[in-house]
């Protein structure tokens, strides 16, 4: 065991309280201690939730340990069936409960509850959050659906949605109304926004749309083999991916509606003038197997980066992300150890880290730009705009989100390299007013730097400077290497003059 600050996955029963707190009319009966009682923080102050998750916990003490732990448990599912009557209770242990082998299945199986009552087997010391979710949804999927005739129209399921999930609440918007466009009624969408009711409904749909593997692909192999409902493997973060979502959906379900892809703004703007200059920026990608695996397509492919690190933190999608970061010819990181992926990015030294919350705190440590892309998240990342990752406008919004940090990084490279001209100093009045500020006079820099001589390598390194600032960039690094007695200028020098007129 190691003990850490930081885990990028929680125990499964935290996968389980995302499903249940995601859902309607289910209630999580959870065997578990004075001190595994933390789901109303979870989700009230991370998600801004405006009720507590239908989390109802034992809470044992210590001296409960040699009594009777069973009869708690037995009394705590009664009072939840009391209070809260929903239509479908799960029941499971925490972690630190699966040690005393209370069974809490066998036990809410004796008790005669109206309502069904579904076992969650979660290894708590083998498996982690994902799978605690999968499993979870899984199980809610196999008691509770029932096998019945089609919808008259075209429809289908989305599957894996569920609370803490990043952007899951606006990605089912957005891929909920690209479906309406095609011509296909989404029949159930769950976990997230489901009850049980609608659960046992999901037979109705002729296929299953798949948006999140980490959380809902045992569900959806499930109901392929029971239900012969198949399910989507395309998962439509960025546009090249959403046109193959496209065309999968029509492949399952028929339809040959043309769509208006006006909206997509995301293609024309990564390749605009605008953009050009962050072309071949330097990109470490860090996350869920299968966020990495659409951030790494959209980084290369769509915005023009060189994805230089990838890596995943669920073991589960090692193999997957060991042939994507084959294809871009470097070594995937698998590992759920902050500090080693810390160290990987202090290594690589990019100019920008796609990751979750995790890499956002070392991006500030070191000095680099961060977008999240991938759970874990915190409040932040749950902002009131509508603000998806996936479909169309899920493009535009990964365009701005990434570009962004790029951008304030240039702004602060500018006011650096611009920090002594009379314009732009701390002394300097707003132009607006008159300018009715004395200037200070700089000082002349009597230096011979004609004779200084630019190596390709370096000209080439200067071109990827902004034409409007390229000029001053040039005379500072030729004042740098005439005033240090250099002939000649190569790619090292360039960066020592940056970091020398930095300062």
């Amino acid at each position: 065991m190691k003990l850490t600050v930081w885990t990028y996955e929680g125990p499964p029963h935290v996968g389980a309280m995302r499903v249940a707190t995601g859902m309607k009319g289910l209630h999580y009966v959870l065997h578990a201690p004075q001190g595994d009682t933390y789901a109303d923080l979870l989700f009230t102050m991370i998600e801004r939730r405006d009720h507590r998750p239908p989390v109802t916990y034992t809470t044992f003490q210590a001296r409960d340990l040699g009594a009777d732990t069973a009869g708690l448990f037995k009394q705590a599912c009664q009072d939840a069936y009391d209070r809260f009557k929903p239509e479908a209770i799960i029941v499971g242990a925490s972690c630190t409960a699966e040690l005393i082998q209370d069974d809490p299945g066998g036990l809410a199986e004796t008790m005669g509850l109206p309502v069904p009552v579904i076992p969650l087997e979660l290894p708590s010391y083998q498996r982690k959050e994902n799978f605690g979710a999968d499993e979870t949804f899984f199980q809610i999927v196999k008691h509770l659906a029932k096998p019945m005739n089609k919808t008259a129209r075209v429809s289908c399921n989305i599957i894996g949605p569920t609370a803490l999930g990043f952007r899951h609440r606006d990605d089912v918007a957005e891929i909920t109304n690209l479906l309406f466009e095609l011509g296909i009624e989404v029949n159930v969408a769950g976990p997230m926004g489901a009850t049980p009711s609608d659960i046992a409904k999901m037979g109705q749909a002729h296929f299953n749309v798949l948006l999140y593997p980490e959380t809902g692909e045992m569900a959806a192999r499930f109901l392929e083999k029971e239900f012969g409902q198949p399910y989507t493997k395309v998962v439509p973060i960025g546009a090249g991916a959403t046109h193959d979502f496209i065309a999968e959906i029509r492949e399952l379900s028929g339809s040959t509606v043309q769509l208006d892809s006006d909206r997509l703004r995301q293609t024309w703007w990564s390749r605009s003038v605008d953009s050009t200059y962050l072309t071949g920026k330097r990109v470490f990608i860090f996350g869920d197997g299968t966020h990495v695996k659409a951030a790494a397509r959209v980084a290369r492919d769509e915005m023009g980066f060189e994805v230089v690190g990838l890596g995943c933190y669920n073991r589960e999608y090692a193999r997957d992300v060991r042939a994507l970061a084959k294809d871009h010819g470097i070594e995937a990181l698998i590992t759920d150890d902050y500090l080693l992926v810390e160290k990987t990015i202090e290594e690589l030294q990019p100019e920008m880290i796609l990751g979750t919350q995790m890499e956002r705190h070392i991006g500030k440590r070191l000095g680099i730009p961060c977008a999240v892309i991938s759970a874990p998240v915190h409040v932040q990342d749950f902002p009131a705009r509508y603000s998806p990752q996936m479909g169309f406008e899920g493009a535009n919004v990964l365009f701005d989100t990434w570009i962004h940090p790029l951008v304030m990084g240039l702004e602060e490279h500018l006011l650096h390299m611009f920090r002594d001209d009379f314009e732009f100093n701390d002394a300097a009045g707003p132009s607006h007013h008159g300018g009715a500020v004395q200037h200070a006079t700089p000082d002349p820099q009597v230096v011979d730097a004609d004779n200084v001589i630019w190596l390709s390598d370096a000209e080439r390194e200067l071109k990827k400077i902004p034409f409007f600032v390229r000029g001053k960039a040039r005379r500072n690094t030729e004042f740098y290497a005439a005033e240090n007695g250099m002939s000649e200028i190569s790619v090292d020098t360039l960066y020592e003059a940056k970091a020398h007129f930095a300062r």
